[in-house]
């Protein structure tokens, strides 16, 4: 397994996808050697050296500690490192839907993280290990980092990262519902989130058939009209975004606190997590048996 590159930034930067494929070697792909550091400081954009929230360190500590904490088990780190990689870089939606930054993070500050968590293992088809490419500079679903950072922004209850943990805790969920953008509005995430926590839905077809329902639905139902949320304050994300500076790591062994929102109305939370148990009875999940 590869470690580290011999150097590694102090400060994040922008990394734009044009400049990334000479640094994506096979032997860096098949968890063999990694580039060295010093040509790929040489193509990045930097970021303003006046923002704290740029430090790579704490990023750094963060992915040491996963990869040590879950060395028997890599999957357990997404739902550990996914609160606590947004609450460490405190981001805008805008600044986050920068892929230049994410391929910068994966591939100049934490290559061997992506290694460590996203290489194959051998199999009869595909004996070679090997690591997606899209781990680095792929979509926000997909990319190491992006897809946790993404995961946390729209489970989060306000402040509360707890469903965080929860929805990152199954791999079929995030991958299934960010690839297809239902959860932009934050009663559908705590909705689906407390039916994956009762043990109504479960597994990879479940998710996905629960999906196709909910959008199917969503083409003749308003969601926010059954579920209405509060707008978000900007007030409140700003002022998080602000501390970044003086803020303490994050806890290791308790839950972070995000920006300092409302939580999402409890009765549109009951209420569609209501309609999406209805939904699910009849959802076409592949390989379940439906009565006649």
């Amino acid at each position: 397994m590869i470690s580290q590159p011999n150097h590694v930034p102090e400060r994040l930067a922008l990394l734009a996808t044009s400049a990334v494929d000479p640094f994506l070697t096979e032997e860096l792909l098949r968890g063999e050697q990694v580039h060295g550091g010093i040509d790929l400081a040489k193509v990045v954009e930097p970021l303003p050296e006046d923002d704290a929230r740029w430090w790579v360190e704490p990023i750094r500590s963060l992915v040491e500690d996963a990869m040590f904490e879950f060395r028997e088990d890599r999957t357990r780190a997404d739902a550990w490192l996914a609160p606590r990689l947004h609450a460490t870089l405190r981001l805008t939606r805008r600044e986050a839907a920068d892929k230049r930054l994410w391929n910068h993070l994966a591939l100049a500050v934490a290559p061997d993280y992506v290694a460590w968590r996203h290489l194959s293992e051998p199999t009869a088809a595909r004996p070679q290990r090997r690591i997606a490419a899209e781990r680095f500079r792929g979509p926000a679903d997909r990319q190491c980092f992006s897809r946790l950072w993404w995961a946390a922004e729209l489970f989060r209850n306000g402040a509360d990262y707890e469903p965080v943990e929860v929805a990152c805790g199954n791999q079929d969920l995030i991958h299934t519902v960010l690839r297809s953008g239902l959860v932009d509005h934050r009663p559908t995430a705590q909705a689906l989130v407390r039916l994956l926590k009762a043990g109504q839905i479960s597994g990879g077809r479940e998710v996905v058939g629960l999906s196709v329902a909910i959008n199917a639905a969503g083409a003749t139902l308003i969601y926010d009209t059954l579920a209405p949320d509060q707008p978000r304050d900007p007030v409140h994300l700003r002022a998080w975004i602000a501390e970044a500076e003086s803020a303490p790591p994050v806890e290791r062994y308790e839950l972070p606190k995000g920006p300092d929102e409302d939580p999402v109305p409890e009765a549109s939370v009951a209420a569609l997590t209501s309609y999406f148990a209805e939904l699910f009875e009849t959802a076409p999940v592949r390989g379940r048996k439906t009565a006649d």
